[in-house]
């Protein structure tokens, strides 16, 4: 199968570089699959599991919180905002975060604003958990 050249980063840093057959993830819009040959394109990217499939066929997982995938002349670069590996995602981290999050939307009594962020910490938690499981 085709290759090409794949880039992922995060606001710490480049995380990835190398050819890849396929990167799988989530866009705002739903999930989406780029493989070589692809044409130019661009989409924010939202909350899920994220896949990159190797030349040798090793398939990689990894959470991706939101972020920017580009596909421009041949080359993909993708920024993430959150980008964690499924080995290095710690579970009992994101079981205390979900623990955190459940209990804040629990208690109730919170402004619009203090809901959203338990809700989305929730989310976050979540796709970890997914992630690694």
């Amino acid at each position: 199968m085709s290759t090409f050249p794949l880039r992922i980063g995060t606001p710490d840093g480049l995380l990835f570089e190398g050819e890849v057959e396929r990167v799988v993830c989530r866009s705002i819009t739903g999930n989406l699959a780029i493989l070589a040959r692809h044409c130019n394109f661009c989409t924010a990217l939202g909350m899920g599991e994220a896949a990159v499939v190797l030349p040798d066929g090793t398939r990689r997982t990894a959470a991706c919180i939101g972020g920017m995938l580009s596909m421009m002349n041949g080359t993909c670069r993708l920024l993430a905002t959150t980008w964690e590996w499924k080995e290095d995602i710690d579970s009992e981290r994101a079981n205390a975060a979900k623990k955190r999050a459940e209990e804040m939307l629990a208690k109730g009594g919170l402004t619009d604003r203090e809901y959203k962020i338990a809700e989305a910490k929730l989310q976050r938690a979540l796709v970890r958990l997914s992630v690694k499981s």
